[in-house]
């Protein structure tokens, strides 16, 4: 039987270090042929396979080429591509498997898989546990599965374009931080219409210059100062494997994904009046206030785009959005997250617009607030229960309290925001409030408590 790290199967994918002791070639091979065990059992046997480009994404990839045909399963290989391809390509080949060699915005030195089954459906955290059972097990189905190689990219480019339109040019900073988007983003850009200044699309697997994720304020600021000193209209900031979008507008400041979410909410109201929008918890009030306001009905889910698209599909959403830099769109696209397509509809918006996009977001509603931060946890193993004790702790002190993904605290003007990383060794945490005295109070509150656990460290990083 074989052993496995068990905290590389999170909730939603699998990630952890390139190493002996977690991803290698012989565990990566395992997690496939589990991964094609799971395909056959559930009547499936065919699936298209896809890498970014770290350093040991493409020596995974064959090896899970391998591995499916192993167990039985046709493999379509993309080679190096994006998330949301790999998500589009079911839907153009006519199949229903997707294994992805990613560990999306996660640092250099890290690799996983995300996989899916269907259409727009990744596996869900029971599902990735029964992968990683049938993996320990070792008992894979057995088969001959074929094999072709097919270059997707301007089929799936053909398609975003044909579901967006540009009003007028408008001049982007692309900053794809070294990452996989390099090879695509600006390209897409460039065929939409727009003028494209390329900022940090040399691929380097190493991320020289920050981790590739627009969630990160590094990545963010320096995408703002580029936009000031080329004189651009926006800043487009699209993390490792594409799925992430960060903006900035033309005075280079660093527009949440909160607020952009916002626009591309009346973009869908304006077409469907009355549509369900889902958000998830670290948003800011001022994005259900406009939908109420513009004649949506909002709707806040768990953090995580798989809870994301299940809202979505439960509640017969038309539009979703997460802090984090994830959109979705339903009525107009697949429903799964898409950050090039999201920047294009975000640019098509725009370009309707007589005003700059700092005097468009100025017109939306406005509170303080604090990015999403990184609590560092000793051990992994108590992060949940450190939440678990916070909420429980906050509801008997009488604090209105939303438990639907960690505790969503509201006193004051505003609220601060604790739970537990999906995808790391840390807690996650934000606060608002309408002013920076009422922030302030409230971020202190949190790290009064949070002190008395010793396992989580006081110094927070920028998520």
């Amino acid at each position: 039987m074989a052993k496995l790290n068990h905290l590389m199967f999170r909730e939603y994918d699998i990630r952890g270090r390139e190493s002996e002791e977690e991803l290698n070639v012989k565990s990566i091979s395992l997690i496939a042929k589990a991964y094609g065990t799971f395909l056959r059992k559930n009547n499936i046997t065919g699936s298209v396979v896809g890498h970014d480009n770290r350093k040991t994404s493409e020596d995974f990839y064959q090896v899970c080429l391998d591995a499916l045909r192993s167990t039985g399963v046709d493999a379509i290989g993309l080679g190096t591509c994006l998330t949301p391809m790999i998500y589009w390509a079911p839907y153009y080949f006519k199949v229903e498997g997707g294994l992805m060699v990613t560990a999306s915005h996660n640092p250099a030195g890290w690799n996983g898989l995300k996989l899916g089954m269907g259409y727009s459906y990744t596996l869900s955290s029971a599902e990735i546990q029964q992968v990683r059972q049938f993996a320990e097990a070792e008992n894979f189905t057995k088969g001959a599965g074929r094999f072709h190689e097919e270059n997707i990219k301007q089929a799936y480019f053909s398609d975003l374009l044909s579901r967006a339109k540009l009003h007028r040019k408008i001049k982007i900073l692309l900053n794809t931080a070294n990452a996989t988007s390099s090879m695509f983003s600006p390209e897409l850009f460039r065929q939409f219409g727009c003028e494209v200044i390329e900022y940090n699309t040399k691929l380097d697997p190493a991320y020289p210059n920050y981790v590739p994720n627009p969630a990160n304020v590094a990545m963010m600021e320096d995408t703002g100062r580029q936009v000031i000193k080329h004189r651009a209209d926006v800043g487009i900031g699209i993390d490792a494997d594409g799925d992430r979008l960060g903006v900035t507008d033309e005075q280079g400041q660093t527009i949440w994904p909160d607020r952009w979410l916002i626009l591309l909410a009346r973009l869908t109201l304006a077409r469907k009046p009355g549509a369900k929008i889902v958000f998830d918890v670290k948003v800011s009030e001022a994005l259900p206030e406009d939908i109420t306001a513009h004649g949506g009905v909002p709707i806040m889910c768990p953090t995580g785009y798989m809870y994301v698209k299940e809202k979505l599909k439960s509640e017969g959403g038309s539009f979703g959005g997460e802090q984090s830099g994830h959109a979705f769109f339903v009525d107009e696209y697949y429903g799964f997250d898409d950050a090039n397509f999201a920047a294009l509809k975000l640019l098509e918006y725009l370009s309707q617009q007589d005003k700059p996009l700092s005097q468009v977001i100025a017109q939306t509603p406005y509170y303080v607030s604090t990015p999403a931060y990184h609590a560092h946890v000793s051990d992994e193993g108590v992060k949940y229960s450190i939440v678990d004790k916070l909420t429980q702790e906050f509801k008997t002190e009488g604090y209105k309290v939303v438990d639907i993904n960690g505790a969503r605290v509201y006193m004051k003007s505003g609220w601060g925001l604790v739970r537990a990383s999906s995808n790391l060794p840390a807690l996650v945490l934000r606060f608002e409030a309408k002013t920076k005295e009422d922030l302030t109070v409230i971020e202190n509150v949190f790290r009064k408590k949070l002190s008395k656990f010793p396992a989580v460290s006081p110094e927070w990083e920028s998520a």
